[in-house]
């Protein structure tokens, strides 16, 4: 059984076998479900293991795909699916790039998967898409750096169906706990930035009384 919070996949992913585990992944689909921002776990694959209503709601405008759709396996989504662009702004530079890196990280370490290398037959199928991996991406990651490819901190564009977000940006948050680590998986969560307000307030550090507090000024 593959756990997800919100709804059945139609396709179900490997989980661990453990019963501790298995139930550790349902309590974090209850913890998931509770975070208001688009939150998604997945594996070393991108296939996608948890993910909570909002992340459903930000992608649910998205058509049917047969192997990319955002719920199954969030890097096919990105590169493949032809309706990625409506959600994710500034497609191209802001996103298949860094994830093709990303990608290509992975293809490095476990050359041998073979949900890996299908991506990479897929890729290879796309004349525009190979030509971005060869070249365009070698030439991206020299220009932008290796700070780039890090995904938690990363600000990009977002165009969210609700109109109090709408089109703006998103900061990436890798917030992955260690018993979530130790099972091969990453948590990734959306945090988009309100259109209608100015800038949120500003979190400084001080120090009292030997403590380290946090205010909002």
């Amino acid at each position: 059984m593959a756990y997800q919070a919100g709804r059945q996949r139609s396709q179900p992913r490997p989980v661990p076998e453990s019963p501790e585990a298995q139930a550790y992944l349902q309590d974090y689909a209850a913890l998931l479900e509770a975070v208001p921002f688009p939150s998604v776990v997945f594996d070393h694959r991108w296939d996608v293991v948890l993910s909570n209503a909002a992340f459903e709601t930000l992608f649910g405008g998205v058509g049917p795909h047969p192997t990319a759709m955002p719920g199954d396996n969030f890097l096919r989504f990105v590169l493949f699916h032809p309706d990625a662009a409506t959600v994710l702004g500034e497609h191209e530079a802001s996103w298949c790039l860094p994830m093709l890196a990303h990608f290509a990280s992975a293809l490095e370490r476990d050359g041998q998967d073979r949900v890996l290398q299908s991506i990479r037959r897929d890729i290879a199928q796309d004349p525009i898409m190979e030509a971005a991996y060869r070249h365009g991406l070698p030439h991206w990651i020299r220009s932008v750096g290796q700070d780039a490819l890090q995904h938690d901190g990363a600000v990009r564009p977002l165009i969210h169906p609700d109109p109090r977000w709408g089109r703006t940006e998103c900061r990436i948050v890798d917030e992955t706990p260690r018993n979530l680590q130790e099972l091969g998986y990453t948590r990734m969560t959306l945090v988009p930035r309100e259109t209608g307000r100015g800038a949120r307030p500003r979190v400084t550090a001080r120090t009292r009384l030997g403590a380290t507090h946090l205010r909002v000024v």
